[in-house]
């Protein structure tokens, strides 16, 4: 499963850098796949409303061309409501794809996934309702094929593909029952999202209005120039009849009709039973990167503020025991079943009592003092603060433009006084490499960043830093261009600026956050 993972990885990252070549990096839509599955359906809902009020299931397909043969509304709203289902499985499948290419279908994150695999089911059977009440020879085609399936199951006395004999009419129920599923999984879907979101604070239910409308534009202006065909009335008694494929809801025809039901069956639930099961196969043991946080309870303050950011809810603040003295009366818990191990909490504290092991405030400080207290003179270069996960394939092209690299697991886990610390220890000046806001790992790491340095936002970068010297910027792959001339007009900036040297400066090396006593780590 590690091999696979990793192989999904590397498409997945030359697809994202594909995407960004075209686009940029605001526009990527690979980075957007799960807010535009909710677009897609909510645009589903409205048009399917529309067409619902003209549908009758006496008549499916005779009123299905009427809506064909209205150029004015029935014509492009009928196709954008089948392309947009279309695009909706799409999307679907590369945001499961992005999430296990990066290991994010296991642990806190598992109820999204199994929750994601059942709603995809609902929604791909949603449409091969669809297909069917339209009752063309496509239609009729995945109906037959369906009722072979079910006849394999002990469930009904009499076969359902009796009444495609075609000896007597369809019955009209069976229209009713297709309609009330086509209707109902989409609703229900709705409601599932709730459980899908369940475990994640402050979820982004939509993607940015640019990529929002045009999505919708480009589905439309496919919809008003190549209208959906409509295929000619199913006709059980006729042979070789044309049948358009819908092949995102069809691909499974030619291996149904072809095999015996019960091996149809097998690989179908074989399929939904390994696609649940992913969250079992990708989990980590908790340790080196993957630890959970923990919380020093000697240096917490009970400000709140790690819950406040946590994207993942896993950090509450209960009562302290035997609270005392100075001591707040709360102090925060960390759920180790709930930490991802993104370590924004530890950006977050600025007492730096909280944060995965080795990667707490107090962990960066001593690290940063490692590098700046060296017996020999050194160079000093500007320092570039790069996510691991970013584009690790520019950092040896930063190093060559005379950047000091430096990495962390995420931009969010960067604690504000590691910046101060390298400018007070004599770099010119310190750029937080990010992911794309929409693609971070941590899902909130770039946002908290911003906040911190430029909002204020505990733990806030102190004011007596120069915000000269200092800036963010995106590495996304795909943009190295963008990324090297971010670096180049920073270090321009620099060398117009004339900072102090560090000999000029009291205790250059000091803790800058006295509550920390940094001799008891």
């Amino acid at each position: 499963m590690r091999s696979l993972e990793r192989l999904a990885a590397r498409l997945l990252r030359a697809a994202d850098a594909a995407v960004t070549r075209l686009y940029g990096w605001r526009y990527n839509v690979l980075h957007q796949t799960g807010t535009l599955v909710v677009a897609l359906l909510v645009l589903l809902i409205v048009t399917g409303l529309y067409l619902l009020v003209f549908y009758r299931v006496g008549t499916p397909w005779q009123s299905v061309a009427r809506l064909h043969d209205d150029v004015v509304l029935g014509r492009w709203i009928r196709s954008l409501h089948r392309f947009a289902s279309d695009a909706m499985i799409v999307a679907a499948v590369l945001h499961a794809w992005r999430l296990f290419a990066q290991a994010r279908s296991w642990g806190r994150r598992a109820l999204a996934w199994t929750s994601g695999v059942v709603l995809f089911v609902m929604l791909f059977v949603s449409g091969w309702t669809g297909y069917v009440l339209v009752w063309d020879t496509f239609g009729a085609e995945l109906a037959v094929g369906g009722a072979r399936l079910f006849d394999a199951l002990p469930v009904l006395s009499e076969p359902v593909r009796r009444i495609f004999a075609g000896d007597q009419p369809i019955p009209s129920a069976f229209f009713f029952i297709n309609l009330f599923l086509h209707i109902a999984l989409p609703l229900g879907v709705g409601a599932g999202l709730w459980v899908h979101l369940s475990h994640i604070a402050r979820p982004t239910l939509f993607p940015p209005r640019v990529l929002m409308y045009g999505m919708g534009g480009a589905l439309l202006a496919l919809a008003l120039f190549f209208p959906a065909p409509l295929a000619p009335e199913a006709s059980l008694l006729s042979v070789n009849q044309r049948a358009p494929v819908d092949l995102f809801f069809a691909f499974w025809l030619p291996w149904a009709n072809s095999l015996p039901p019960w091996v149809a069956w097998a690989g179908a639930i074989g399929t939904f039973g390994l696609a649940l099961s992913v969250p079992l196969f990708t989990r980590r043991p908790r340790t080196d990167g993957w630890t959970p946080s923990v919380v020093d309870e000697r240096y917490c303050t009970g400000c709140n503020q790690c819950p406040q950011d946590c994207p993942w809810e896993a950090i509450t603040m209960i009562p302290r025991e035997g609270a005392h003295g100075a001591q707040s009366a709360l102090v925060a818990r960390v759920d180790p079943s709930r930490c991802v191990s993104c370590g924004i909490c530890a950006g977050s504290c600025a007492p730096m009592g909280v944060g995965p092991a080795g990667h707490t405030g107090r962990d960066q400080i001593i690290q940063v003092r490692a590098l700046h207290i060296a017996p020999e003179p050194r160079e000093w270069r500007p320092v570039a603060i790069c996510c691991e996960h970013a584009a690790p394939e520019y950092l040896t092209p930063l190093r060559e433009h005379n950047a000091e690299v430096r990495l962390v697991p995420c931009a969010g886990n960067l604690h504000t006084s590691v910046i101060e610390l390298s400018l007070r220890a004599g770099s010119p000046g310190v750029m937080v490499f990010t992911c794309p806001p929409r693609d971070c790992r941590g899902r909130e790491g770039p946002k908290w960043l911003h906040e911190r340095l430029y909002n204020d936002r505990e733990a806030e970068l102190q004011a007596r830093v120069d915000r000269t010297r200092v800036a963010t910027a995106v590495m996304a792959p795909g943009d190295l261009a963008g990324t090297l001339a971010a670096w180049t007009a920073f270090t321009a900036r620099l060398d117009a600026y004339d900072h102090r040297s560090p000999d000029t400066l009291d205790d250059p090396l000091g803790a800058i956050c006295e509550p920390v006593p940094m001799e008891e780590n």
